[in-house]
């Protein structure tokens, strides 16, 4: 790694403070030392990296032009985070990102004031920095400014309308600024994306009206409302000599752009003359994703993420994982074209994810029955609902924490009219480096109580496999099944498509003395941990044997297993990779309550607090569910 003493500038930067005592001169090399820093730790420390380099301008002149952190930037997702997380305060420690107890994954207020809001899920910003900007006036505190950074792929997230049209009818000076690059984590699609790449403005106009308006402010000529009605003659005129309509001055936000977001020195002259500008307004600027690193800027959406490599050559440092279980993302892309094949009405649907969830497998062959949304989630939801109304068979893919955001569309639109769509909940437990707002903790409590919804789990690739071809066949209703991020455990995955019952799960090992339930692909987890006490209690002379059941079904529970482990078993133990309160263990205590049965119940799960990030074995050593744990509470309830 390069000697951080090597940057001449950047070296001296400690806070943004410091940043703001060079002459504007000075900015582009500063870009170019941030630039190559994150390229030097992110060859050796992965994380979100083509992101970050394409608004290395952008931040140096955010916090070069506002008083940060009095002004508050908003960043949205915060892939693109890393430089402002270097700048302000955390570059000595920048290595330790997305590591255990080190630098959290995305921009969060608990670790840094310079932080001002959560973000790890895509179109929230233009929503909090509105807030910010009404709480601030609301107090009579001295003039803070606002910016909501927000890409153009975050931009299709009806959240970022709801707040565009909030901010059009609410006092407030907010500036959003667009980044635009064609891009979210894959290349961006739909109307929005096309819009942007089509509007323009002329530079030379903007600067005459930047002038005039600044002059007539100061003459006295031109005051709130008489600037509002000015807006709404010059948005039409401007419309009528363009033929075009610009949607953001069409709802009184005054629209700046499209601008070079890699020409630092002209940002920072943009944002002087926009910071002094009343009521809210939208920034355009067009950047490249992966600016200054050639492979990054080719590929971006394979370096959104590219895990390590060679800084020199572009090569990706890649191990050799053909002797490995497949991911599960890539058994369901495969298994889903073959069922495409067999089955005409099925569909794929995916929310700006083709290529994160291996539906791109089903768009490469069958391009015209798979459908990427953009970041939509409950449209995504939604659709596929239509779709399943008039006879189709959507497989809708989503990330399970994005898919939080679909709740009421799940519910509204699907679950009511019992409608077939197959809701496949990639990423579903705990995630690793990508920390509490991508794990997918809350997806099993949260769909358990609603009605007609199958919910089921796999514990394989091969059990994901058949409940996929169970999902389409006729008149399943909705089918929900989730899965973890990450490799299965089979290497010989591939086998004949049948049936499984639904509501039905399997006894994988008999026992006498204690029943160890499971849902998912954490019972392998729970296969190894139930050998090991076995083995340890027979050294010990107290051999025990544990009975081992796979519900695979939440929704419908399997109730005879139930009631055999209720009649025969005193000692119970559950275990789910997810929230401990509302799920599988939940669902059992339920069962034996409701009919009788009063065993001795261990629940094992994830607690009632959002879990840190870091590697999936280190996190499920934390909250207690890696196969030592689990051996643990079995010699607990063993002596009970």
């Amino acid at each position: 790694m390069t000697n951080k003493n090597t940057y001449n500038l950047l070296s001296q930067i400690n806070i943004p403070a410091d940043l703001r005592r060079l002459p504007i001169d000075k900015l582009p090399q500063v870009c170019e030392e941030l630039r190559r820093d994150i390229i030097d730790e992110l060859a050796d420390n992965p994380g979100h990296f083509a992101s970050s380099l394409g608004v290395v301008e952008l931040t140096v002149a955010l916090h070069y032009v506002y008083d940060t952190p009095y002004d508050r930037i908003v960043w949205d997702v915060g892939h693109q985070a890393y430089g402002h997380k270097i700048l302000t305060g955390r570059r000595e420690r920048f290595s330790t990102n997305r590591k255990l107890h080190g630098l959290k994954p995305f921009p969060s207020p608990s670790e840094s004031e310079y932080d001002t809001f959560t973000c790890g899920h895509a179109s929230n910003s233009i929503s909090a920095a509105l807030g910010m900007a009404v709480a601030s006036a609301n107090q009579n505190e001295k003039r803070r400014h606002i910016i909501a950074v927000i890409g153009d792929g975050s931009m299709s997230g009806g959240l970022a309308f709801e707040g565009l049209n909030n901010a059009s009818s609410t006092p407030n000076d907010i500036l959003i600024i667009l980044n635009d690059n064609n891009m979210s984590i894959d290349r961006s699609v739909g109307g929005m994306n096309h819009y942007f790449h089509q509007l323009h403005t002329s530079s030379l106009y903007n600067r005459l009206r930047f002038a005039a308006s600044r002059k007539l402010f100061n003459w006295g000529w031109l005051n709130e409302d008489r600037r509002k009605q000015l807006i709404r003659f010059n948005n039409s005129l401007k419309s009528l000599i363009s033929n075009q309509q610009n949607v953001f001055e069409g709802m009184n936000i005054r629209y700046f752009g499209p601008s070079d977001g890699h020409d630092v020195i002209e940002l920072v002259h943009t944002l002087r003359v926009l910071k002094d500008m009343k009521g809210p307004k939208l920034f355009h600027i067009h950047t490249v994703k992966g600016k200054g690193f050639k492979p990054a800027e080719k590929a971006a959406d394979i370096w959104h993420a590219p895990g390590k490599f060679d800084k020199e050559t572009g090569e990706r440092i890649q191990t050799d994982t053909s002797n490995l279980p497949p991911r599960y993302q890539d058994v369901f892309g495969q298994t889903l074209l073959e069922l495409a094949r067999m089955n005409p009405k099925i569909i794929g649907v995916t929310p700006a994810m083709p290529s994160g969830c291996s539906m791109n497998v089903l768009m490469k062959e069958m391009p015209d029955r798979a459908f990427d949304v953009g970041i939509a989630e409950g449209h995504a939801v939604t659709f596929s609902g239509g779709m399943a109304q008039d006879g189709l068979i959507p497989f809708c893919n989503i990330y399970s924490s994005f898919a939080q955001r679909a709740y009421d569309n799940l519910i509204h639109d699907i679950a009511i009219e019992r409608l077939n769509v197959v809701l496949c909940l990639d990423r579903a437990g705990l995630v690793g480096e990508d920390g509490p707002t991508h794990h997918g903790a809350f997806d099993l409590a949260a769909l358990r109580p609603i009605p007609n919804l199958i919910l089921s789990s796999p514990l394989n690739e091969k059990e994901l496999r058949l409940l996929m071809y169970t999902a389409q066949l006729p008149d399943q209703g909705p089918f929900v099944i989730r899965y973890p991020r990450g490799r299965g455990v089979l290497t010989d995955w591939q086998c004949d498509f049948e049936a499984i019952e639904v509501g039905k799960g399997q006894l994988l090992k008999e026992g006498k003395d204690i029943a160890l339930l499971s849902l998912g692909p954490i019972g392998n987890t729970a296969a190894e941990a139930i050998l090991l006490f076995e083995q340890q209690q027979a050294q010990e002379g107290h051999p025990l044997t544990v009975a081992h059941y796979d519900m695979r079904f939440l929704k419908p529970l399997d109730e005879n297993i139930l009631h055999e482990v209720g009649t025969h078993f005193s000692r119970i133990i559950t275990i789910e990779d997810g929230v401990i309160r509302g799920g599988l263990g939940s669902a059992v205590l339920e069962y034996m309550s409701d009919h009788g049965f009063f065993p001795k119940v261990t629940r094992m799960g994830l607690h009632d607090y959002f879990v840190e990030h870091g590697t999936v074995e280190q996190l499920r050593q934390i909250v207690g569910i890696d196969r030592d744990a689990i051996v643990s509470q079995l010699r607990s309830i063993s002596q009970k």
